[in-house]
């Protein structure tokens, strides 16, 4: 497989006075010809930078840099939605992918939300496909299968028809050919009293997040234990924190080595929420969640069977349920700043290096392609803005 090539590549270039997410002070970035990040360092180290043809110094006073966002949860863009992948669609993966990567996100997985197992098996063929010659864009690093191992109970917009047992032979059957590019799997634990199915997954490289779920904390604890590292869209589609049943998201806040993703639309958790479960836990990442009208403006669209309505970037089912977003992943940094919740580093890193981590991938640092973002927080407007900063 190869990897997207950066569309923004910066050679000879040394940035200074830049605060980096996860470093203390202002630091300096050496980006080679090649557009890698080659040393990061204090603007206080005494450094004398070897001469290089055509060598550019860019002063940036202060503003962050960051590498772009990767959401680990985005289930279609400018009409099409992942699980409805055909041939004679699928030139918009590419279209997507440059829109994405426009939006300021560097890599994603698409996620496939419950539907037959025939639509699955299409449509991860031709994301299968397109992962072999992707050149540009936003990267796709796999495919997130939320569903269809989900309780039917915290099912919420996933159609009930397709949801299916937890069982090795019905994952084995979902999965077919393809579980070298499933990188995510949205599970409900207590589906399967054998403890079989994480531990498989697991085998396969394939990361456990658990969601759509009745489950308790101690059967959410029982599935860590067994290999599960991510819940899904925290808050949402499980049981709410009880002070006397903390639930799967008790368990999985008070777990040191377990990560939430979260949606910061204002709409699927209410801000004050958002800021208690920031201040319980570290382990955190922004997704956006959002569906396939996103990068298109407010209206009806065609959902599987079922239609959607998108008001102001929010999508819901005609019964009023909360279906998801239409606010790309950078939206949710700007939302944390802008309603109070965290510092503007906290923020950031929740959207770029935190997802990273969640998959084992490495954030900001030397030899990562300098594919980077300048935020600048604005005084007189209160506004967080960002850019592609080398192009």
């Amino acid at each position: 497989m190869t990897k997207a090539t950066p569309k923004a590549i910066a050679k000879n270039v040394d940035i200074i006075n830049a605060r980096v997410p996860g470093y203390k002070n202002l630091q300096m970035l050496l980006i080679n010809e090649a557009g890698i990040i080659e040393q990061i360092l204090p603007m206080s180290t005494v450094f004398k930078r070897v001469a290089a043809p055509n060598l550019q110094v860019l002063d940036i006073a202060g503003d962050w840099i960051s590498l772009g966002g990767v959401d680990l949860q985005i289930n279609g863009a400018l009409g099409l939605a992942f699980p409805e992948l055909q041939p004679d669609n699928a030139n918009l993966l590419p279209k997507i992918s440059q829109f994405l990567w426009d939006v300021g996100v560097d890599a994603f997985l698409p996620t496939l939300v419950t539907t037959s197992v025939e639509n699955l098996q299409r449509s991860l063929a031709i994301i299968a496909d397109f992962m072999q010659t992707q050149t540009t864009g936003s990267q796709i690093l796999g495919v997130h299968l939320e569903g269809p191992f989900l309780n039917s109970q915290k099912r919420g917009a996933h159609p009930a028809e397709y949801l299916l047992p937890l069982t090795l032979n019905e994952v084995k059957r979902v999965l077919g050919n393809y579980a070298h590019i499933v990188k995510v799997i949205t599970l409900a634990p207590e589906l399967d009293p054998t403890g079989e199915v994480i531990p498989y997954l697991r085998s396969l490289g394939i990361t456990v997040s658990l969601g759509h779920s009745q489950a308790t904390a101690a059967q959410a604890q029982q599935a860590f234990e067994l290999g599960a590292t991510m819940v899904t869209h925290a808050f949402n589609a499980m049981p709410p924190l009880h002070h006397r049943e903390p639930g799967l998201l008790g368990a999985a806040i008070t777990h040191p080595h377990v990560m939430s993703g979260f949606i910061a639309d204002g709409q699927h958790v209410v801000p004050t929420m958002l800021q208690i479960l920031i201040r319980a836990t570290g382990g955190l990442f922004l997704v956006s969640d959002a569906l396939a009208p996103l990068g298109l403006p407010d209206g009806l669209y065609p959902w599987d069977s079922r239609q959607i309505e998108v008001k102001h970037g929010t999508a819901r089912l005609p019964d009023g349920t909360l279906s998801g977003t239409t606010l790309p992943l950078l939206v949710g940094v700007q939302n944390l700043v802008k309603w109070g919740i965290c510092d503007i580093e906290t923020a950031i890193i929740l959207a770029t290096d935190a997802p990273r981590r969640a998959i084992a991938l490495p954030g900001i640092s030397p030899s990562q392609p300098a594919n980077l973002l300048r935020w600048h927080w604005q005084e007189a407007t209160q506004e967080l803005t960002w850019q592609r900063l080398l192009k």
